[in-house]
């Protein structure tokens, strides 16, 4: 789901790895809260209320979305 690179606390995520969710895959067991889907906002990124990681989409803000 979420691209292996993390730098900072910023993981970066592809759009085919859509929806995020937190805490993800790579993360350590011992580090574990409640599982929840976050929604990258406009500027193509949001953190987690939880664990305050940042996901950012790789290559920037989303497209807006079309009808």
């Amino acid at each position: 789901m979420v691209e292996g690179d993390r730098d900072g606390g910023v993981v970066l995520v592809r759009s085919e790895d859509l929806p995020v969710y937190c805490p993800n895959p790579a993360m350590p067991l011992w580090a574990s809260h409640p599982r929840i889907y976050l929604d990258i906002d406009e500027h193509g990124e949001v953190r987690c209320p939880y664990c305050s990681t940042l996901y950012r989409l790789a290559g920037g803000a989303r497209p807006p979305a079309q009808h």
